[in-house]
């Protein structure tokens, strides 16, 4: 049922937690509280969090509010360095996962890998849970940059305007990709690849419609070609990712 990486929102009190990693025998996982400036990874049992979840008590969102955005195509080459190096200080670190979710584990691995980078455990500290908040990904290292129009910036929806072509069947103008949008269409690709031996373009598009999208009206529904798109964009921006993170 989850994944790591899913976001869960409880409504009383008032909570959303992260899916950090999930044991192989899919008894235990590890969550993390987003919003909290010294959260800290909590153990529960995965069959508590899915009856939290089928007993609607919590709910599985499937747009990511606390993910990191896709960085501009066009970036400082300062922003690059700080991010190649909490990189490599994160990425040493979890590979000791899932000691590392352990308090004392952690304290030991962070005092460890300070010393070897020279640097502070509280900043040590800072890159990890910047990576536990902000989906655990390369770009969540990033450091925080304004917005900008600058060349290559996805262009934002406006009310009433749809973006793009028209439809080609002509019946209603369809629907801008937003950021809500684009969520889901990862999460629906996350889903299909882990749960099939081979990636199909077009079935992956149609699990997401039977997933996220039943029972609604057909100018509710994604295209197959907005599907398409945001996914070679979101793949080649991740190569790209990776080949800047090679040594």
């Amino acid at each position: 049922m989850f994944l790591p990486n899913d976001v869960i929102r409880y409504a009383v009190p008032v909570r959303t937690i992260r899916v950090l990693w999930i044991a192989p025998d899919r008894t235990l996982a590890y969550t993390f509280e987003l919003g909290l400036p010294h959260s800290q990874p909590r153990a529960i049992a995965l069959q508590a969090l899915a009856e939290d979840v089928l007993s609607r008590r919590a709910r599985l969102l499937t747009d990511d509010p606390y993910a990191a955005p896709a960085p501009p195509p066009y970036l400082p080459q300062k922003h690059r360095d700080l991010q190649a190096r909490a990189w490599d200080i994160v990425a040493g670190l979890q590979a000791h996962v899932p000691a590392l979710y352990q308090p004392r584990e952690r304290a030991a691995l962070v005092a460890a890998c300070a010393a070897a980078h020279g640097m502070s455990r509280p900043s040590v500290l800072r890159y990890l849970r910047r990576f536990w908040e902000r989906g655990q990904t390369v770009d969540a290292l990033l450091p925080d940059y304004g917005n900008s129009g600058a060349r290559g910036k996805t262009r934002g929806a406006r009310a009433g305007i749809k973006r793009g072509r028209p439809r080609k069947s002509g019946d209603h103008p369809g629907l801008n990709t937003d950021a809500e949008m684009r969520a889901t269409f990862r999460a629906a690709v996350a889903r299909y690849t882990v749960t099939h031996p081979a990636f199909s373009r077009r079935a992956a598009y149609r699990q997401m419609l039977q997933d996220y999208y039943r029972d609604r009206p057909p100018a509710d529904l994604p295209s197959f070609g907005q599907f398409s798109y945001w996914f070679d964009k979101d793949r080649i921006h991740a190569v790209a990712v990776q080949h800047r993170m090679l040594p």
